[in-house]
Formats: C-alpha cells, structure tokens, sequence
C-alpha cells in the first residue's frame, strides 16, 4: 500500500537536480534509437514506428527545434506530466524521469492535456497536423467506458508501445513529488492527495498501461543512464510490482507466461551464455530460474545470463522458469543444449579484423567471428583511449540481443562517414571518434581480447590509413602487433564488411586427436587438434520414399513462429499432384528449413515467403520465393561456394541449422537433384530445387 510508496519516496527523494539545459546533452547520448532501426536517430515516442519504417528520423542536436509548422520538422523537450502542473519549478522541471525527446509540433498538439484513452469516433481536429498523427498517437475526447470510465475531457493516447513507459513515469512522478502535489495547480488527473495522487478515472487507465506494455530494455538503459546523470532511480521499471503492491493490493495467484526463443550459445570449455525473450505476468515477473539438464542452478532478473562450473566437452540442455513476486511460477521455455569445448587454453573468441582511420569522419572498426558458431555480443564491448591517456576513456556496448554469425563480421562506423555506408551495422561517434594515436580495446566480460595501438602511448601508429588483419590471424591479442595487419591508402574500404581466414595445413600425430563428445549429439562433431573445429556428419545413406509436401510442411514448423512474430508469412502453393521421392527425411527437411532461413534473415522487413510446387516431367520442382535483400549477379554465381557468404550489414537474430548453401547444394545432388537461384538486388531471392520422381 500507501506505506511502500513512501518508503520509495525516501529512497529517490535525494536527486541531483542538473537543471532543464542539461537535457539536450542527455538525448544525444542516452535516447537514441538503438532497439528498433538502430540507426542512432532520435527515439522519439511520437513518430517511432515499432514494427516498420519510421514517417520521418530526427538527427541528434541537428534537429533540435527552433521553429516548427508541421510533423517531422524538429524535436523538443517535452515534460510528461506538463509543466504548467508544477509552474515550471525545480527540481521538477528538469528531473531527467519526466523528460523525453518528442516531435515538436506533436508536442504542441498534445499540449497540457492529460494521458487517456481516445475515442476514435470524436478526435480533436488542429490546423497543420493529422490525427491520429503519422505513428498513430492521438487527441480526442476520453472513451468513457470500460477500463477508461469517468472521464469524458480531452486526452492525449499514444501508441501501444509506450504506454508502459508513460504509465511509469506518471507513477515515479507521484512517489517522488507527493509531498508537493496538493500544492500544485488543478490538473485532471491528479485527486490533489499525496497517498493514491491519481483520479480513480486516470488511475485506472495507468494501471492497464502497465499491465499490457511490460518494461522494456530501452527503459531499462534510460533508467541507468539517469542513476549516473541525477542520482535516482525509477523504482516502477527496477521492480514493476511495486505498482500493484501501491495502487491495487491484492492477492496474486495468475502464474507468468513462459519465457520464450532461449538461445544457448558462446560455448567454452566451462560456460555457455544463455538468451531468451521476457515472460509477462499481471503484475510483473520479478526473476527467472535458470535449469540445467532438468536441475536448478541459479536465478537471474534480466533476460541473459551465462551458466559456468561446467565440464569440458560435455552436452548440456537448459530451460528457463519465470517467476513473479508472489512465488507464481510458468512453465518451461523451450530447451535449448550446447556442448563445451575442451579444456584447451587455446580457445577462438571475436577479434578486430579492420579498422579505417580516414579522411575527416571516415572511420569504422570490423569485428570478425571465426569462432565455429554463433557469437553473441552481450558480454563484449570496446574500449577508447584517448591521446596516450592510461585509462579507458569511452566505452562502446553492442546493440541489445545483436549476434554475429560464424564466418561474419560485424561493423561500427562514425555516423559521418561517406564511404562504404551498405556495409554499416551500427553508427557510434563516441567509440569511432578515434584518431591515429589512440589506443581500442576489444573487451569480453571486461576482459581485454584484442588490441589497437598501446594504451599509454601517444604515438601515432595508424593515421589516415586502413587496417586489415591477415588472413593467418586466428584469434586476438592483448599486444598490438602491427607485422599482423595489412596497411591500406586513407579512405580505402573495399575489405570493409568481410573477412577472410587462411588456415595453414600441419602435421598431427593421432595421439593429439580428441574428438567429442561420446555418444555424438546429433550431427555435430568436435575435434580438437591446437584448434577447435566443427565436422558435420552426414549420413545420406538410408533413405527412404516420402512426400516433398510432407517434408515442407515440416520445414515451415521450424521457423514459422519468427516468421509470425515479424508479421509475414509462408504460403504454399503445391501445383504437383506428384510429390514422392527417395529421401533423407533429417537431411532433406534441413534443407528446407536453411533455405527458409535464410529468407527470413535476409529480408529487412516482415518476411513474405512464398513456396510453390510442380511436376516437370518426371521431376517436381520446388520454388522458394521471398521479398528480402535480393543478391546481384557476382553473388549468385558463389553462393553455393564453401565458405562463400555475402556480407548484408546487418546482424541476425534467427538461430540458425548450421547447413551452409554449399552443404544444400551437397545433399541435393547426393539426392541426384540440383538447386539453383534466381535473384534480383532489392526484389528477393528464388530458390530452385529439381528432384526425380519415383513410382
């Protein structure tokens, strides 16, 4: 009840106010959109577009307001709870909580008038803007009916995506200045107390906000960056249940929804990093139980965590448990197992594989995965040091839930930059505002990996040059070495977005050989010889008569829920009244499904996939056809090369079967088969299977 809200309130009385100015320094750094096009645009809440392109981007300080006439001209500060409500008095007007980055003229269309629930058949009609606006927040007169009855003024709704975040600032708001409300101006949605604050009407509205929109990671890095900027937390995003514990006590017995897409990756020869997506809950799901092979290990209360105290070479499987604050438990999410390597200290990890310090912002730094899977890059960071400075001086985290795969790099650049920007996967001016003097560190768990330059040292070792890292160069260092790199002319950027490993050939004596584990986990085989290497191993002898339909449908089940939960679909169009073939019923249904994925991964947007089927001759073709990236004519002609993969600049999220396109291209003409692609750069790609027939 009443008595925990002050209790907060005593915890986050004490901030130190920086003053309303201190704000646009604030956005520049801390309200950029990382979590949606990661484009490092203004996150604005009023023209975001959750699940598509944006109506319009703001540029950080360039587009800061002045003069504005219409949407997408400028942004501005806005004051969620409005400031006439306090009459701009501190440490009100400047509490960093309270302050977003809003377009300017949606701003003014909103005004002072409170948060509620619009009803569409009576909105406000203003000169110079639509409404809705072009992200579909609104003005009109309250819906005075359901969870929103009891009021029926003007409001202000904005999209599903922040109501969450809207709701938990209005509740930080009232913890924090309730000693001071009863002596502010009348304002609807507040009761003038200092205990519940809120209008029942309003209170109500804020209360399902919270309950549908859950805290988000970007709440979560705000909330942090505000700790260091002012001093105080808000309490609603660290534990959501203390909002129901406040203004709506009551006996919780609705277990959470089970946490989903556990990934288990980052292998070692004693850890293995899990992710996975947030469980929801009424109230608020406060930790996650962490099982291993069915048995309890730990808890954790983000959504990542990496298990250690494992042994080397051995099969592990893991779930996860929800929880909420009343002890309400979900079921478990999905398994997911990873095998840990060998006790070897000799182990692959993620290296800087180029780096162009060019002319004026031309500057971007290359991350190189050749590690045998999947990297993601949670646990890893970069470090700058400025001008011989013998300490870090900027640090550079990896965008949220953002991985590189086996054989991929991953690119950060100045946002500047004029050269090569298709090849870009994030921009960061701080971690790229580097020059030829400065040292870069490459960080895993806070642990130096790799090195650029000498930290300490001012001496200019790579000045309008770049950088590549030779292709016997397996793994990083702590030393800068420059005999491992290549030097390039300034501004040259034609390796930028690839890389390419050479493996020399040596001697190995049979005693020296380890291979694990034992019994195999499915296909998959470690050898380790001095380095970890991955053999797949294919058994394509036992096949069997069996309906390409049948082995489509099954394809489509293992990417059907990321291709839903992206809004696009899988249709199938089977034209052949004939389907049966002589096949391996795992090998071929990979095939499928890697084709699949891959149309998945490399499509921008909701992927539109679309699978069709006919008999030629006394053959049936099969076509995979999607509206992604497309591939120009040169890619075509490798992509079914071993080790051949074309660099997209962007970072997949979608685990994927570990069958390259040259390992389909294997299996299929192992099934006396071919597969062929027909692709247009912007317009998608079409894969073409051709199999014979059988009686």
């Amino acid at each position: 009840g009443y008595t925990l809200k002050t209790q907060l309130y005593n915890i986050i009385n004490n901030q130190n106010d920086q003053g309303y100015n201190a704000m646009d320094n604030f956005f520049l750094s801390n309200d950029l959109d990382q979590y949606y096009e990661n484009d490092n645009t203004i996150l604005d809440i009023y023209s975001e577009h959750p699940s598509g392109a944006d109506p319009y981007n703001f540029n950080p300080q360039v587009d800061e307001c002045g003069n504005y006439t219409g949407e997408g001209d400028c942004y501005s500060k806005e004051h969620v709870i409005p400031r006439s409500v306090f009459n701009d008095a501190n440490p009100m007007d400047g509490d960093a909580h309270n302050l977003l980055p809003v377009d300017g003229r949606v701003n003014g269309f909103r005004g002072s008038f409170p948060m509620g629930r619009v009803d569409d058949n009576n909105l406000a009609s203003q000169n110079g803007i639509s409404n809705p606006t072009q992200n579909g927040s609104k003005l009109g007169d309250n819906l005075n009916s359901g969870y929103s009855s009891g009021y029926s003024g003007t409001v202000f709704e904005p999209i599903d995506e922040f109501k969450g975040d809207i709701a938990r600032i209005y509740f930080y708001f009232a913890t924090r200045y309730q000693n001071q409300i009863s002596n502010w101006s009348a304002f609807a949605m507040f009761n003038g107390s200092s205990d519940q604050v809120f209008e029942t009407a309003f209170l109500n509205i804020l209360l399902e906000w919270h309950s549908i929109d859950p805290v988000s990671q970007k709440e979560v890095d705000r909330n942090n960056a505000i700790y260091d900027h002012q001093g105080n937390r808000n309490p609603f995003i660290d534990t959501p249940y203390y909002v129901t514990a406040i203004w709506n006590p009551q006996q919780d017995n609705q277990n959470p929804s089970a946490p989903t897409n556990l990934v288990a990756s980052n292998p070692t020869a004693t850890s293995v990093s899990l992710n996975w997506t947030a469980a929801t809950d009424n109230v608020g799901v406060s930790s996650y139980d962490i099982y291993v092979n069915n048995s309890y290990n730990s808890s954790t209360s983000s959504t990542s965590t990496t298990v250690t105290s494992l042994s080397p070479e051995t099969n592990y499987c893991f779930t996860i448990i929800a929880k909420d604050n009343a002890n309400n438990s979900s079921v478990p999410s999905n398994e997911d197992c990873a095998t840990t390597l060998s006790g070897s200290t000799n182990t692959l990890d993620l290296f800087f594989s180029e780096y162009m310090e060019g002319s004026g912002a031309n500057k971007a730094l290359e991350i190189a995965n050749f590690t045998g899977a999947t990297v993601n890059l949670s646990e890893y960071s970069i470090k700058l040091s400025s001008n011989g400075n013998s300490t870090w001086t900027n640090t550079y985290n990896f965008p949220s839930n953002t991985s590189i795969s086996n054989e991929d790099v991953f690119v950060v650049a100045n946002g500047g930059t004029s050269v090569c920007t298709n090849v870009f996967d994030n921009l960061n001016n701080a971690i790229t505002g580097f020059n030829g003097n400065d040292a870069l560190g490459l960080f895993k768990s806070d642990v130096l990996i790799d090195m650029l330059g000498t930290r300490g040292d001012a001496t200019v070792y790579a000045e309008n040059t770049t950088l590549v890292r030779n292709a016997t160069i397996t793994n990083g260092s702590t030393a800068y070495n420059a005999d491992e790199w290549t030097s390039y002319p300034q501004n040259t950027c034609t390796n930028l977005g690839s890389h390419t490993q050479t493996l020399s050939a040596i001697n190995i004596e049979p005693k020296h050989i380890k291979i694990y584990p034992n019994p195999v986990n499915g296909a998959l085989l470690f050898v380790d010889v001095q380095n970890k290497t991955q053999i797949e191993v294919f058994d394509l002898t036992s096949k069997d008569r069996l309906k390409l339909h049948d082995l489509i449908f099954d394809a489509i089940t293992h990417v059907e829920l990321i291709v839903e939960d992206r809004k696009g679909y899988i249709k199938t169009h089977f034209k052949a009244s004939k389907s049966s073939i002589l096949a391996n019923s795992t090998y071929f249904t990979n095939v499928i499904v890697n084709i699949l994925d891959n149309a998945v991964k490399y499509t921008n947007g909701p992927p539109k996939i679309d699978i069709t089927t006919e008999n030629v001759g006394n053959n049936i073709v099969m076509l995979v056809k999607d509206q992604g990236i497309g591939m120009n004519k040169a890619v075509q002609k490798r992509i079914f090369e071993e080790f051949y993969r074309e660099h997209t600049g962007n970072v997949h999220n979608v685990k994927g079967h570990g069958l390259g396109l040259a390992n389909v291209k294997r299996i299929v003409e192992n099934h006396q088969g071919t597969v062929t692609v027909e692709s247009e750069k912007g317009k998608g790609s079409t894969f073409i299977i051709k199999l014979p027939l059988i009686a």
